[in-house]
């Protein structure tokens, strides 16, 4: 399967506020999610936008949810039990380590990074992703998060125009009564997230 490739688009950015139809990020197009596993439409659609500049990745998800909910609050406790958007990053593209920083409905943060080992990968929680900022935006049908994340957690330089990054952005949604929907922009054919050979490719724009 193809992976997907998605163009970062350079604009001075503004205020966090995880607002899906402020002017700013309408004018940026965005990409949706499909099943994780089949490929197929998901129940409850989700889109992910994204822009760069000098000191920061901005994303932003809005996801369709009649029942957005979560109850955890503290930093880095376990959000995927519950409902969740999430990014994965690899900047050196060698499949060799990634991070993953997810974002709640209550606002809440997870941020870890992965390390291949003879058994897989092995979590990191006590990694923080300095200078992270997030903000989550609910309504009656949807939610929304914005990512305010700087490259100096990431990486040594900000990346340049033209550079590619492996990413994924997913989402764990858990409707009352219903099985979990897990989805993504890369499926990964599996019921799984952690499949780094399956993000796609981010570029960043000139």
């Amino acid at each position: 399967m193809k992976l997907p490739a998605l163009i970062c688009a350079r604009r001075k950015v503004g205020a966090l506020t995880a607002d899906a139809e402020s002017e700013f990020w309408r004018s940026i197009p965005a990409v949706s999610f499909c099943d994780t596993v089949s490929g197929v439409k998901p129940q409850q659609g989700t889109s992910v936008r994204a822009v760069w500049d000098a000191e920061e990745l901005r994303v932003l998800f809005h996801a369709t949810d009649t029942h957005a909910w979560a109850t955890k609050t503290e930093r880095d406790a376990p959000l995927y039990e519950e409902e969740v958007l999430e990014v994965f990053l690899d900047p050196f593209g060698d499949l060799e380590s990634y991070f993953e920083i997810e974002v709640n409905p209550l606002n809440a943060v997870l941020d870890l990074v992965l390390r291949r080992n003879r058994s897989g990968y092995a979590k990191d929680f006590a990694w923080r992703c300095e200078g992270l900022r997030t903000a989550v935006m609910k309504s009656a049908t949807a939610w929304s998060a914005e990512f305010s994340i700087p490259f100096r957690s990431l990486t040594a330089a900000p990346p340049q125009a033209g550079d590619r990054w492996r990413v994924n952005f997913c989402r764990i949604d858990r409707p009352p009564g219903v099985p979990r929907e897990l989805t993504a922009w890369s499926p990964t054919g599996r019921a799984n997230f952690h499949t780094p050979e399956r993000f796609g490719i981010l570029e960043f724009a000139r």
